[in-house]
């Protein structure tokens, strides 16, 4: 009695189309959680992806079904009528997922490895490094090799997990996640008298941050609007802005500094520092106004999964959420 040979493995076997090729479970959760997100941006910042890669991604799955599943828009993000047909299962999909990873992550309620992190110095010392301690509190198996520094790291050369950085323009490559929105104020020894507006600035010792030799041309804006310009000479300047206010605190001058550098944080009242060994406190000597410097959001970068380790992205979050609670 003759029989058949078995065909070969995989002969017999209908091959997948393209269309169900881009609708796996993956693409199915990647589409749900980028429509609860509502933009492709915040989407790449809670995926751990580049807003680049999140595009591809959405367009490959269009181009497979032959369909469009985003209604785009230069202010918003929403679905087409086909794009909510298949939002009602995508969901599920994400849930199940999501479900999964759960359970799984109760078996696992420690952190652990080296994280290499680089920080601005002042951002560093006086908002990170309280909230790495009471990150390290709660998972004790993680490690910190600290770069707090304001020269600029090569974040691959250096092998940098996390860097925080003062940036409106972060690298491609990179997620970014902001953690902390920021002015730039004017500050002065408690007891020296407020200011009426910024121009009174230019006839005050100024302590710049940078090179601050030849004039700077300073621009300041008030919460209702309106603007001073003001040219500013500066009585001392540096790449220390710890010891530029410290001077301030001395009396030596006006410090132009984020307020994250120079004003308590965590739960402490905004306005002048607390004395401390007899040290004159510092006050806001411009209240309402701010330096308009083009830049005012610390931004986290980290690497795009799957290059990017989970514990640092469980640090950025820490990190955001307790400066959000903050306020």
């Amino acid at each position: 009695m003759s029989t058949k040979p078995s065909p070969p493995l995989g002969i017999g076997r209908r091959r997948q189309t393209a269309a169900e090729e881009a609708l796996d479970a993956n693409a199915l959760e990647l589409f749900a959680r980028i429509a609860q997100a509502g933009s492709f941006a915040q989407a790449a910042r809670d995926l751990g992806l580049t807003r680049a890669a999140i595009s591809r991604r959405i367009a490959a799955i269009e181009a497979a079904v032959g369909l469009t599943l985003f209604a785009r828009s230069t202010r918003s993000l929403g679905l087409t009528e086909a794009g909510r047909r298949l939002h009602t299962r995508a969901r599920a999909v994400r849930d199940a997922a999501e479900s999964a990873r759960l359970a799984l992550r109760h078996t696992r309620d420690q952190l652990d490895g080296t994280l290499r992190i680089s920080a601005t110095a002042s951002f560093g010392r006086h908002v990170l490094a309280p909230l790495l301690a009471r990150f390290q509190a709660q998972h004790p198996a993680v490690r910190y090799e600290l770069f707090f520094t304001d020269r600029r790291v090569d974040l691959l050369r250096e092998g940098v997990d996390i860097a925080f950085r003062l940036t409106s323009t972060p690298p491609d490559a990179w997620v970014a996640q902001p953690v902390l929105q920021f002015e730039v104020r004017a500050y002065g020894a408690n007891s020296t008298a407020a200011l009426q507006r910024p121009l009174d600035l230019a006839n005050l010792p100024i302590l710049l941050l940078g090179q601050g030799e030849e004039p700077f041309a300073s621009q300041w804006q008030h919460h209702d609007g309106r603007r001073d310009h003001v040219i500013l000479q500066a009585a001392a300047w540096g790449s220390d802005l710890d010891g530029l206010v410290a001077l301030a605190r001395h009396g030596a001058g006006v410090v132009v500094a984020p307020d994250f550098a120079v004003e308590p944080v965590l739960g402490l009242e905004r306005g002048a520092m607390p004395e401390a060994h007899g040290t004159p406190a510092l006050r806001n000597l411009l209240p309402g106004w701010q330096l308009l410097m083009g830049l005012h959001t610390v931004q986290a970068l980290t690497l795009p999964l799957p290059a990017g380790s989970e514990t640092a992205r469980a640090l950025v979050r820490f990190v955001r959420d307790s400066l959000q609670q903050r306020g």
